[in-house]
């Protein structure tokens, strides 16, 4: 029997092992003879993006529910490394270490928040990596009311003003305010105050001039103070202090940057600033047999010109094609090459709505409510893998092809 494994289970992992699935059922290989097996510490999918929400009951998806349908084995084990030379990889399960071998492997490992040495970040410090952190945060922010009252009781700090930190920070205004309403509230209750503090000269500094205006007329409205060519230098229980100021707060967010996963550096290739492997439009890492890369641990040009970034935007689709290709090259079938030649990106700004983009200079199309649909139908509809449990919705769900752009409500474009 041959095996291909795919390590982990993020949005890459997941349409990689579906991928997979689907080109072994097309060429008609019999399950005993090739296994599929996906390995990932959790025995869930997780909808990574939503973690800033509110509600994140629905955000977890048994891989039974997906994998069991189309024949894919699954196990919930920790890897810990990966032997090229060998085929090999190690995980941890338990208190147990385990070693499988491979015929062909698919690195969707994803990547993590990058914490720096700030004093009390580790301690004091809450994120939006995790859907566990995530329900931290929330946990946390409901039950200010309980803490005694003072300066900062419903103040966040949040650090990072790109994607993530916006959207953190917008939603963080309806939490607290939330928490706040909830408890008794009389004139010396602390306000609902939210600070967003970022390295750059402009928050969504990546956002390009069509986007800026829009989210600081979003950020205004909402309330939301910042703080730009500022850094944090330390976090305490009460207070975050930023470049020598001490902001009263029992609430920081650290949302400022990401790695891929650190077994990346298990895999004999130059990677680039974030830790991503290279790979070609195949998928495959140049160089080293047998081996592929999909989602937030790779890179490639993905419309020829432009670097795929760390999205389920581009994670979802290279998984779809690492599957489709991993198998194919296994039984020596043509592979298919992965372009995308459209971009787009859906901020959310919370109460206030959302803004709408679309190229690689993120010009507005839409903004609002209008683009709060858009963003809906993308976080609870578009990215999530079919939950009927049939087999062919499941498989064609994952047919090596690139989709639409999402929908767009009220253009600003075609009604100006």
């Amino acid at each position: 029997m041959q095996r291909i494994l795919i390590l982990g289970a993020g949005f890459a992992g997941l349409w990689s092992a579906l991928g997979a699935a689907r080109r072994r059922d097309e060429l008609g290989i019999d399950p005993a003879r090739l296994e599929i097996l996906v390995i990932d510490q959790n025995p869930w999918h997780s909808i990574r993006v939503r973690n800033y929400e509110s509600e994140l009951e629905q955000t977890r998806i048994p891989l039974t529910e997906v994998l069991d349908p189309v024949g894919v084995k699954h196990l919930a084990g920790l890897v810990t490394d990966i032997d090229v030379l060998k085929r090999e990889v190690a995980y941890q399960a338990g208190d147990q270490g385990h070693l499988l071998t491979y015929d062909r492997v698919v690195i969707a490992l994803g990547s993590h928040l990058f914490r720096p040495a700030i004093p009390g970040l580790r301690t004091c410090g809450f994120d939006v990596d995790t859907y566990e952190a995530g329900c931290r945060l929330n946990q946390h922010v409901a039950d200010l009311p309980k803490g005694p009252s003072g300066p900062g009781q419903y103040t966040a700090v949040v650090v990072g003003g790109g994607l993530t930190g916006i959207e953190a920070a917008t939603e963080l205004v309806s939490k607290l305010k939330q928490a706040r309403g909830s408890a008794p509230v009389t004139a010396e209750t602390p306000p609902v105050r939210v600070v967003l503090i970022d390295r750059n000269a402009w928050i969504g500094s990546d956002m390009g001039d069509s986007a800026r205006p829009v989210i600081a007329e979003a950020l205004q409205a909402l309330g939301i103070e910042t703080r730009v060519e500022a850094s944090l230098t330390a976090v305490e229980a009460d207070a975050a202090i930023v470049d020598g100021e001490r902001i009263p707060a029992r609430t920081v967010v650290w949302c400022a940057g990401m790695r891929a996963n650190p077994l990346t550096e298990d895999i004999p290739v130059p990677r680039d600033r974030l830790g991503r492997l290279p790979v070609d439009p195949f998928m495959r890492v140049p160089g080293v047999p047998a081996v592929f890369a999909a989602g937030d641990a790779a890179w490639l040009p993905i419309d020829g010109t432009h670097l795929s970034v760390m999205s389920c935007q581009h994670g979802r689709p290279m998984g779809r094609f690492a599957g489709n290709n991993v198998v194919s090259d296994l039984v020596g079938q043509p592979m298919l090459p992965l372009s995308i030649d459209w971009y787009t990106t859906i901020l959310d700004l919370g109460a206030w709505g959302a803004v709408y983009t679309e190229g690689w200079d993120r010009v507005v199309v839409t903004k609002g409510a209008e683009a709060k649909r858009t963003k809906e139908i993308i976080n609870r509809e578009r990215i999530y893998p079919p939950r009927s449990g049939n087999r062919r919705e499941i498989l064609d769900a994952a047919a090596p092809v690139v989709q639409k752009p999402p929908p767009v409500f009220g253009n600003l474009r075609t009604s100006s």
